[in-house]
């Protein structure tokens, strides 16, 4: 009996070992594989049709380039380019007037105008420091007794009675990129002293990785007892 549980307790240790290993490896997987979804997936369509063309023409050489992995590789890659010249060029005099040229075109699209300035916006707002209120904070969500990360994208009234309301966007874990809106009154709200950039990486890994100190309760008001 006591090499029995020896033995249990040894497999256990291992089991957790291993669990604690590999979940931070599977973590960087999921985000890695979302983003390499998410890049390879806006240059397929014309990668795809440009290496079965290649293939074709080229059967005993170049035959491989067909394969749905490569060719999800090249997509990333080519998008990956893309990203990095769009940034050179917006950095530069004739690529801002490109923006501005395609901002103007967006701005006259039904639905499209709404949903670029929207986003743009908000872009802007998080990439900005605050103004009076803190960025990156905590509410009550899902209920009083739990705390979400939130970012502050604007402080709004209530009518009638002028009280401060914070809209706060709640962004999700691991995919910060899908979250909830939620609208907040101001004294309810936790201010912390993070950056939007310490709060992404709490975000992505699961609160893994986080500052020693965070407050939970607003100011002014006592921790329950």
């Amino acid at each position: 009996m006591p090499n029995t549980v020896s033995l249990a307790q040894r497999l256990q240790r291992l089991f957790l070992t291993g669990l604690l290993t590999l979940l931070p490896i599977w973590l960087t997987w999921v985000v890695v594989k979302f983003v390499f979804v998410l890049l390879s997936g806006i240059s397929q369509p014309w990668v795809g049709a440009l290496a079965e063309r290649i293939a074709a023409g080229f059967p005993d050489t170049l035959g491989w380039i067909n394969a749905g992995s490569v060719q999800a590789t090249i997509a990333m890659v080519a998008t990956l380019l893309l990203i990095l010249c769009v940034g050179w060029l917006a950095r530069r005099v004739i690529g801002q007037r490109l923006l501005s040229w395609l901002e103007a075109l967006v701005q006259r699209i039904p639905l499209a105008n709404i949903i670029y300035s929207s986003a743009r916006k908000l872009l802007d707002i998080l990439q900005t420091k605050p103004d009076g209120t803190q960025r990156v904070v905590l509410i009550d969500f899902p209920h009083d007794q739990m705390k979400s990360i939130g970012f502050v994208t604007r402080v709004i009234r209530e009518h009638g009675t002028g009280r401060e309301l914070a809209a706060v966007y709640v962004p999700t874990t691991p995919n910060p990129t899908s979250g909830y809106l939620e609208i907040v009154p101001v004294e309810k709200i936790t201010p912390t002293d993070w950056t939007v950039d310490q709060a992404m990486s709490f975000i992505i890994s699961g609160g893994a990785v986080a500052p020693d100190t965070i407050p939970f309760e607003p100011p002014g008001k006592s921790p329950p007892s």
